[in-house]
């Protein structure tokens, strides 16, 4: 059996050229069959671009930009993480959705559906002829400002029949301007990328998060669902209604206000965040999800989010062995929380631990579902 290993990497350093190296070094070589990687906004894309076209050439690279990094080594900010796929142990097909500001949901599905008959092909890609037949999951990484994944993952997810899809939205820190996405040597912005991926290893897609609801509850009364902006809420201004049900009047709201104060909405008997992104001047606040006039917001209070990874990380144990590595995609709010309760060390050490690779995101896919302020992934088991 091949022992060929899934490679985890990461580098801090400011310069693009030597960021590349550094993380070539520790996950290039000559079984690579693909790469997947997370890199700051800060970097001068095009350095990135001939950086990676230099230390991994003829190897299929695939990215995005961020808002934070995780690397083998913890949580980092301007700099970048990435895993290494052994060729024989993986196989890779891939679809670009671009321009996403011109998105149809049927030419959407057409994409997914052509990738999905790639299927079998891929199979012959892998290494071995025994009893584990090859299965098939989907990454998604898509452009954090764009507005279109809960369109994007619906279409998705009711066409790859049931193939399980996790994603993360990309990110430029905390300035929301552009986001990119890395797609045959090049950054492009208001794009995605479906990649399907196919092995005989065990592996586990989750989605956890450590909210609980409150009996505090808002109606939205006020709109623009294209632009995810809220103008009222139980028929006041928003910003204002939100700050009164959080004890927070006349005091001003931030991101980290957002992160410890969530809502939450009820879809399946399930709750899911909605996460709120700015307060706006007219007192609107802007979300990093959908929303829509009568929608039924309840705000949610945090439960012990170190106990909820532990957990996690026992249940996936259980349910493929020790993984080798997580890919990991960790909303930009929880971090926020994280530094604000001042437990971002402890959280770093447990995804260290755990082998967790990936990035801090403007939200998540799960399934066929655009979620918020949730931790979500695959984990991959051992050869």
């Amino acid at each position: 059996m091949s022992k060929r290993q899934l490679l985890r990497g990461g580098s801090d350093a400011a310069d693009p050229g030597v960021a590349i190296a550094e993380l070539h070094r520790q996950i290039g070589g000559p079984d690579t069959g693909f790469v997947l990687f997370f890199c700051s906004p800060s970097y001068d894309r095009d350095d990135i671009a001939a950086a990676i076209a230099h230390y991994f050439s003829g190897i299929p690279v695939f990215g995005c930009t961020t808002a934070g990094e995780i690397t083998p080594f913890g949580y980092i900010r301007d700099g970048l993480s990435g895993i290494a796929f052994p060729a024989g142990e993986f196989a890779v097909a891939s679809t670009l959705f671009a321009p996403l500001n011109q998105f149809e949901i049927a030419s959407a599905r057409e994409q997914a559906h052509r990738l999905l008959s790639r299927q079998k092909a891929l199979e012959t890609e892998l290494d071995g002829d025994g009893p584990e037949v090859g299965r098939s999951f989907g990454l998604l990484l898509v452009d954090g400002l764009s507005f279109r994944e809960e369109q994007l993952v619906s279409a998705i997810g009711n066409t790859l029949n049931g193939v399980p899809i996790v994603g993360g939205s990309a990110g430029d820190g905390f300035k929301f301007r552009e986001s990119f996405i890395f797609h045959d040597g090049r950054f492009v912005a208001d794009a995605a990328i479906l990649l399907l991926i196919q092995t005989r290893r065990r592996f586990s897609v989750f989605k956890t998060e450590h909210f609980v609801p409150t009996e505090r509850k808002m109606v939205v009364t006020g709109a623009d669902m294209e632009r995810r902006r809220v103008f009222e809420l139980n028929g006041e201004p928003a910003a204002l209604e939100y700050a009164r049900l959080v004890g927070l009047e006349g005091a001003p709201l931030s991101p980290q206000t957002f992160a410890a104060h969530p809502v939450v909405v009820r879809v399946g008997g399930e709750y899911h965040v909605r996460a709120i992104q700015r307060v706006n001047s007219d007192n609107s606040l802007s979300f990093f999800c959908a929303i829509d006039e009568g929608l039924v917001l309840t705000l949610a209070r945090g439960v012990d989010i170190l106990e909820n990874l532990r957990n996690l990380f026992s249940r996936l144990e259980q349910e493929i062995g020790i993984p080798e590595a997580i890919i990991g995609y960790d909303c930009v709010l929880r971090n926020i929380e994280l530094e604000q309760r001042r437990l971002k060390t402890a959280v770093s050490e447990l995804f260290v631990a755990h082998k967790v690779v990936g990035f801090c995101t403007y939200g998540e896919q799960y399934m066929s579902m655009h979620v918020n302020q949730t931790f979500t992934g695959v984990a991959i088991g051992a050869p």
